[in-house]
């Protein structure tokens, strides 16, 4: 008997968050996987409606901060559809690797490469956040939007972040974050937890991954706790930038 809880303690220790329950670490990849390959052909439509268009303007505040120079490469975490690396060579960033875990999502940004003429400069590569199929100190840029919340171990992906990193190198993550105007929180979980799955439903034919996204919005800890783990993973000079009232954030370190 004693065997079994010990058992069943050492399963919890090592499960991890997917939306309010919690599932094993090993497991959670695939999951998170399957939701994306679901919402993958509609994905940046539904990025429109989940932020009315905002998430436009929040990936353009990313692009201002990073300031993208030609002499500069960038890794694209969790970018598959391509739309902070376009934005990338746009503004006369250098090269990319556009490192996604979901096939479909990566498939989805190849023909949008190739619909806006981008064939040279960008090589877009299946991988894990937590495990870069990258050398160490290879990339001057680490960009991340709207991936990390999704993976099983974030400090293990953050410490990813450092090791690719160049010394000197920039690290920028932009995530849905926690609301920091009180009185709107009501209006904000209604739009998340009963609009989003609706139009999840109605667009993407998929309510129960909507229901997951809005879920994993809120187990993401908050800014403060999450520059606390972006220092814990050997990254300084960490600043947080809110926007839209803390709907999202982004988070800005550099490897020393």
């Amino acid at each position: 008997m004693t065997n079994d809880n010990n058992d069943t303690d050492q399963a919890r220790e090592n499960d991890v968050p997917f939306g309010f329950r919690d599932v094993p670490a090993d497991e959670k990849a695939g999951m998170v996987s399957e939701v994306f390959a679901s919402v993958a052909s509609k994905y940046d439509l539904m990025n429109d409606l989940m932020s009315l268009g905002i998430h436009r303007a929040w990936k353009s505040a990313m692009i201002d901060w990073l300031s993208p120079q030609p002499n500069q490469t960038l890794v694209d975490v969790g970018g598959g559809t391509g739309d902070i690396t376009f934005r990338w060579r746009e503004r006369g960033g250098g090269p990319v690797r556009v490192i996604d875990y979901s096939h479909e999502m990566l498939s989805v940004g190849r023909d949008r490469a190739l619909d806006k003429g981008y064939l040279d400069n960008i090589e877009w590569s299946v991988g894990n956040a937590e495990q870069l199929p990258l050398p160490d100190s290879s990339v001057d840029v680490y960009a991340s939007a709207f991936c990390l919340r999704n993976v099983a171990r974030l400090d293990r992906a953050l410490s990813e972040a450092k090791r690719v990193l160049k010394p000197g190198g920039r690290f920028l993550c932009l995530e849905f974050s926690h609301m920091l105007i009180r009185p709107l929180e009501d209006i904000y979980d209604a739009w998340s937890f009963k609009a989003l799955p609706a139009l999840g439903e109605q667009i993407a034919g998929d309510r129960e991954s909507y229901i997951y996204l809005a879920e994993s919005i809120r187990r993401f800890p908050d800014q403060k706790t999450y520059a606390g783990m972006i220092a814990d993973a050997g990254l300084e000079q960490v600043k947080v930038r809110n926007l839209s009232g803390g709907i999202a954030a982004l988070h800005s370190a550099w490897r020393i």
